[in-house]
């Protein structure tokens, strides 16, 4: 009796660590699962675009306070980037003094190679002002103003960018510069095809703020390296003295660029209480992209003034993650 006793108390003991041990088994799934699932979630929440910055978000920084352009990298890298896009202008008073010559330009594309190592981070696009107007009327200025834009695409081309920016300006006469924008991109997209680059236009400002304007140029020049840069801000097609006197639907222009689209600007001026940008529905905005099968960079693009550029930029980072998240 006394081991028969023994043995159903060893059975007892033994069932009991086997029912421990399921338990403890279970919990651990149970743990595996929702840790599982919180990654999920992460992922789920993970924007569909990379960010990157344009460079012209520290053009005060730069031009006001003394920052040197090739700090871009080591800054947009510390304010949470991967991608950077470089504005040409930011660069010209060195490249002047020696009238763009190539050694100046391979100093510049040697400088800020080496940079953009140092951080990690990716060399996207160049944006080109100043080099002459690509929708002139007057041909041989247009193709001067092509040929100034060689050394800008040869640069790109050095430093792994897949883009350049350039500009429409040109007659207010929409025959007369359709005519001329397409003939001086598909100059240029010619040129840059070989090299790899693509050529894009940004909406900014004359007739290129049109969407529909701008969109009928690129479906005419119809290369395969010549797209936009849909700006979500650049929508003034005629300005006066106090603002702007006429302008485009920002979501009607934004849904015309995007299927030529080879980059995206977030432009932003100012925010609410809410982090939210108080003229223009972010939501909405990436919502347009989106749709569009967009999956590229957003470049931040922050041009107001009641925060500071590093605020500003900062603030703009947040909100595309933000708004983002209420994508569909």
């Amino acid at each position: 009796m006394k081991n028969y006793r023994l043995a159903s108390k060893g059975l007892m003991l033994g069932l009991g660590v086997l029912l421990i041990s399921f338990q403890s088994c279970k919990e651990k799934k149970k743990e595996v699962v929702a840790e599982a699932e919180v990654v999920a979630e992460e992922v789920a929440q993970e924007p569909f675009f990379k960010l990157s910055l344009a460079q012209w978000s520290m053009h005060n920084m730069i031009w006001k306070d003394g920052v040197d352009p090739y700090q871009f990298a080591e800054k947009a890298k510390g304010w949470g980037f991967s991608g950077l896009e470089y504005v040409s202008g930011l660069y010209y008073n060195e490249l002047k003094k020696d009238n763009f010559s190539e050694a100046a330009m391979a100093k510049f594309v040697e400088r800020s190679n080496a940079e953009a190592k140092k951080y990690g981070m990716e060399n996207l696009l160049i944006m080109i002002d100043g080099q002459g107007d690509l929708a002139t009327p007057d041909a041989a200025k247009r193709k001067e103003a092509v040929e100034n834009h060689y050394k800008w695409v040869d640069a790109a081309a050095a430093m792994g960018c897949h883009t350049i920016r350039v500009n429409l300006a040109g007659s207010n006469e929409k025959e007369a510069w359709t005519a001329a924008a397409v003939d001086g991109l598909t100059q240029l997209a010619t040129y840059a095809k070989d090299k790899n680059i693509n050529v894009t236009v940004e909406n900014h400002g004359g007739l290129s703020s049109n969407g529909a304007y701008l969109a009928e140029v690129m479906a005419k020049v119809n290369m395969d390296n010549c797209g936009t840069l849909p700006d979500f801000g650049n929508f003034c097609i005629k300005r006066e003295k106090g603002g702007c006197a006429e302008s485009y639907d920002i979501y009607q222009g934004v849904t015309e660029l995007m299927p030529y689209a080879k980059a995206v600007s977030a432009k932003s001026h100012n925010f609410d209480a809410e982090g939210n940008e108080t003229e223009k529905d972010y939501v909405k905005l990436l919502q347009i992209v989106k749709d569009a099968g967009y999956t590229g960079y957003i470049g931040v693009e922050y041009e107001g003034s009641e925060l500071s550029e590093e605020d500003g930029i900062i603030a703009t980072r947040d909100l595309l993650v933000k708004a983002a998240k209420e994508v569909k």
